[in-house]
C-alpha cells in the first residue's frame, strides 16, 4: 500500500490505481475518491501551487486536447462541457466543489500524485475538494480548484486505505533537491527500492518540511524502524 511521501515509478502509481493513468484529472477513478496528477516543476503545463505551508493545494484545470481544429489550447477557455454536452473533467470536479459549498453533498476525496522527475512520482496524500472558480489568465478563463490536506484517511469509508499520520506536503523544489543530493537512494543502506521522503526531525516535534536539510530519503525498512524518533 502506497503511503504519503512514498517515491514511486509511473508503473507503481498505475498499479496502485489499477488503471493506466493517461490524464491529469480523474474524477471518481476509485469508488470513493478521485485522482489528480500534478507538477510544480519548471515548464509544467499547468500552474499548480501549494499554499499555507503545505496544507492547501491550488490545482489548475485542464485545457482542450490538441485536435485537428484546436492547434493551440492555451489561447482558449478551459471547457466545462464536452461537444456532446456531458461534463468534462473540469466540469465534474467543479460541480462536486459547488455541491459541497452549497451543502448538498460531502466533500470529494482526492488522491494527489506529484511528478518530481522523469518517471519518478511521489504520493502527496489525500485531500478534500472545498472550492472551485473560473479565473481570467491572459485573456482566457481557466478553472482553479482549492483542496485541503487531510491529516489521515479515517474519512475514507470502506476504502482499503488505513489511517496514517500525514505531515505537511514537502515542496517540489525541496523534493527535487533531496532526490539529487541523496542520489535517489536510501541514505542508510543505499537501496533504490520502496523509497520514502522522511523528516529527520519529525514535523510533530517541530521539524520543517520546507528545507532540504530536514528531509532525507529512506527505504521502507529504515523508515519504519525510525518511526517518530529523533536520531
Amino acid at each position: 500500500m502506497i503511503k504519503p511521501g512514498d517515491v514511486i515509478s509511473y508503473l507503481e502509481m498505475c498499479r496502485e490505481e489499477r488503471v493506466n493513468l493517461q490524464r491529469g484529472m480523474n474524477f471518481r477513478l476509485g469508488k470513493y475518491y478521485s485522482v489528480i496528477l500534478m507538477s510544480l516543476r519548471q515548464n509544467a503545463p499547468y500552474s499548480d501551487r501549494i499554499e499555507e505551508n503545505g496544507k492547501i493545494l491550488i490545482y489548475e484545470g485542464h485545457d482542450l486536447p490538441k485536435t485537428k481544429g484546436v492547434s493551440n489550447p492555451k489561447i482558449l477557455d478551459q471547457p466545462m462541457f464536452n461537444p456532446g454536452g456531458t461534463l468534462t473533467q473540469n466540469g465534474l470536479f467543479f460541480e462536486a466543489a459547488m455541491k459541497y459549498k452549497d451543502g448538498l453533498s460531502d466533500f470529494e476525496h482526492v488522491k494527489v500524485y506529484e511528478k518530481i522527475h522523469a518517471g519518478i512520482w511521489t504520493f502527496n496524500g489525500l485531500f478534500k475538494l472545498i472550492d472551485s472558480w473560473l479565473e481570467k489568465v491572459e485573456n482566457r478563463k481557466v478553472f482553479k480548484f482549492r483542496m485541503e490536506l487531510l491529516n489521515d484517511y479515517g474519512n475514507m469509508i470502506q476504502s482499503s486505505i488505513t489511517e496514517l499520520d500525514h505531515n505537511r506536503i514537502i515542496p517540489a523544489s525541496v523534493k527535487l533537491e533531496v532526490w539529487k543530493r541523496d542520489n535517489g537512494k536510501c541514505v542508510i543502506c543505499g537501496s533504490k527500492e520502496n523509497l520514502h521522503y522522511d523528516h529527520i526531525i519529525p514535523y510533530s516535534k517541530g521539524g520543517s518540511s520546507l528545507v532540504a536539510e530536514n528531509i532525507q530519503i529512506l527505504c521502507a525498512k529504515h523508515n519504519l524502524s525510525k518511526k517518530d524518533n529523533i536520531e
